[in-house]
């Protein structure tokens, strides 16, 4: 059973979007943005940091990036509740009760506000990340989603404090006491934090290995996979898992999007290999050609620009088909060539990052 809910609303004014149905990519996109959008002021409320700190943190948060780890959150966590709930509603035939009980679940739920907290989470471990990647001593990048990057627009210092404590929040909101969040949820916390906190160690040790990298003559495919599932697709490795984690996945589910992770990870990396030769400055946000400049051991530079693309989009079809089986385990029983994704939020956003071109 599917229930919709597209005139009900949360005490924060937004409607949660593990209750609504699945209407289109855009739509779900759309509210999860906005969600998120509320919940980064109502952090910085909560944060209480000094200025210039505040600007440069606000500043970096709120520009035009793809928020594609909090969308993994979201998607995941909305795929889960969603094919949960109908295999529960197999063995529930009693609609009218469930209705009745909708309004007290839009106010109370714990589930939702903790899929909140993990999208922030992964969200402000991302931006840290591209802050500090951004720097002189890094890449040395002067312009990063459409902005001058966060050295530029402050001041070096600024910008290095300002990485350190999106860092640090990206930890504290898990459990801080924040005004429009239920409390939250110690169970649920504690699996998050087990999950979150190795893989955001692992993405700074691939970036490392990126850097030593630099130095080499050549680096073989392998070595380089080993560094991109660090750098690259440990956060999205996490972003997948704390979505489902807080939607209640069962040990295979969480089996499934882990390893429907690992390929997406690795794919998107080799899709930005490709798109960082193919498209333009004004298009990508960030300057164009920067793998280059740098040296850098990419895909495109191992594989050329056709081949790095046909091997994205096998990585791209090996994570959906990872995951459409254990989502759609009743619909594949009747057609196992039938995974659709016009109404699942996960495969959807498989399809949306498939076709992007920045």
């Amino acid at each position: 059973m599917t229930v919709s809910l597209t005139s009900s609303t949360t005490s924060t004014g937004f409607i949660p979007f593990d209750f609504v149905s699945f209407q289109s990519t855009e739509q779900f996109h759309g509210a999860v943005r906005e969600q998120l959008a509320q919940d980064i002021e109502v952090m910085f409320a909560y944060a209480k940091l000094p200025s210039p700190l505040v600007d440069a943190c606000r500043y970096v948060m709120t520009g035009q990036g793809k928020l594609v780890r909090p969308l993994m959150v979201a998607s995941a966590f909305a795929s889960i509740n969603s094919s949960n709930n109908e295999r529960t509603d197999e063995h529930n035939d009693d609609i009218d009760t469930l209705d009745t009980d909708l309004d007290a679940l839009l106010e109370n739920d714990s589930d939702y506000d903790m899929s909140r907290r993990a999208a922030l989470a992964v969200e402000l471990l991302h931006t840290y990340s591209l802050v500090h990647d951004d720097l002189p001593c890094m890449d040395d990048d002067e312009l990063r989603r459409g902005q001058p990057t966060a050295h530029i627009a402050f001041d070096e210092a600024t910008a290095l404090l300002a990485g350190d404590v999106l860092q640090t929040l990206a930890f504290e909101v898990l459990t801080a006491e924040m005004p429009t969040f239920t409390p939250f949820d110690a169970t649920i916390a504690s699996q998050l934090m087990a999950i979150f906190a190795p893989r955001a160690r692992r993405m700074v040790s691939g970036q490392m290995l990126d850097l030593n990298a630099e130095a080499s003559v050549s680096v073989a495919q392998d070595d380089l996979e080993a560094i991109h599932r660090d750098k690259t697709g440990a956060l999205i490795e996490a972003a997948m898992l704390m979505g489902g984690v807080c939607a209640g996945a069962t040990a295979p589910q969480r089996m499934a999007l882990q390893e429907c992770a690992q390929h997406i990870g690795l794919a998107f990396q080799v899709q930005d290999d490709v798109l960082d030769v193919t498209m333009t400055t004004d298009t990508l946000g960030k300057p164009a050609g920067s793998d280059e400049k740098l040296d850098k051991s990419t895909y495109v530079k191992l594989m050329g620009v056709d081949n790095a693309t046909s091997y994205a989009q096998s990585l791209f079809n090996d994570g959906r088909a990872a995951i459409s089986h254990e989502l759609h385990s009743r619909e594949l029983s009747d057609n196992e060539d039938n995974i659709g994704t016009d109404n699942d939020a996960l495969l959807a956003l498989i399809e949306w990052l498939w076709s992007r071109k920045k």
